[in-house]
């Protein structure tokens, strides 16, 4: 299973920056034609994109179909391969299916939540099917969109990080954390990842290289959560156990649905 934990962001006008993301260990680089490149820099970023394309599985974050450019990034993206999409500021099902009918062949799609509207049709974007693959939580445009203030632990958006999380679980989807803007403060993204962790998110969005070791190992289980799911899986696999729906490990109660988190870990590693 394709894991999802750093999600880099970067221009697709920086030629720099995408033949340095070749190398990166991030989980997916995606070039983005949308916030990071300017209008007068629209029809250059496009034609980067599709030529790093030609010898990289890069990402792509096209213009909203609003726009005047994000009809002609999809036309551009055709011939590509291109295997993920990600379409920002989605804000209904319709929305869904509008790009599902530009997309490229073969490709799927992660939707960015971004707006008060978008969180109103939160399950019904979830739900739409066909290439939809994720949900990306987009903060900066959130925040902004609902005025709130400023808070070192996210505390007014932590309903919409749990909802995020839930709905795209319903649905069968991957859940992304938005972008932490400060990639100088080490200790604040650690503390940030480490909450997008605890919500249940899959990964989380990057803009900065150096946030991607961080962030890999933010998403990834402890030595202790291995030795413990290592236990669970022996304890289970006793005879002993063999009829029992719950047993005692290392002072914990532990029942059957542990033993299948358990396996879920190992089989991650």
């Amino acid at each position: 299973m394709s894991r999802f934990r750093s999600v880099l962001f970067l221009p697709a006008d920086n030629g720099r920056a995408v033949e340095k993301a070749r190398g990166l260990d991030c989980d997916l680089a995606v070039l983005d034609l949308e916030d990071a490149v300017a209008p007068e820099r629209k029809v250059e970023a496009r034609a980067a994109a599709v030529a790093a394309l030609r010898t990289h599985p890069f990402a792509v974050r096209i213009n909203g179909l609003d726009t005047p450019w994000g009809a002609d990034d999809l036309t551009a993206l055709a011939a590509t391969g291109v295997g993920l999409v990600i379409a920002p500021k989605v804000e209904s099902a319709a929305g869904i299916i509008a790009l599902a009918e530009r997309l490229p062949e073969a490709a799927r799609l992660w939707a960015m939540i971004e707006t008060p509207r978008a969180l109103r049709a939160l399950n019904a974007v979830a739900a739409a099917g066909g290439p939809l693959r994720g949900l990306m939580l987009g903060v900066n445009d959130l925040a902004k969109a609902l005025g709130t203030g400023p808070s070192p632990d996210r505390e007014p958006l932590k309903p919409w990080l749990a909802a995020t999380v839930a709905t795209a679980r319903a649905h069968g989807l991957k859940a992304i954390d938005g972008v932490f803007n400060r990639f100088q403060d080490a200790e604040g993204f650690a503390a940030e990842a480490a909450q997008a962790r605890l919500y249940g998110f899959d990964g989380k969005s990057l803009i900065h290289p150096s946030q991607i070791a961080p962030c890999n190992a933010a998403f990834a289980p402890t030595e202790t959560q291995v030795a413990f799911a290592r236990a669970v899986v022996a304890a289970f696999a006793a005879p002993e156990a063999a009829d029992k729906g719950a047993i005692r490990v290392e002072g914990e109660m532990v029942e059957r649905l542990h033993l299948e988190t358990a396996v879920a870990l190992l089989a991650s590693l």
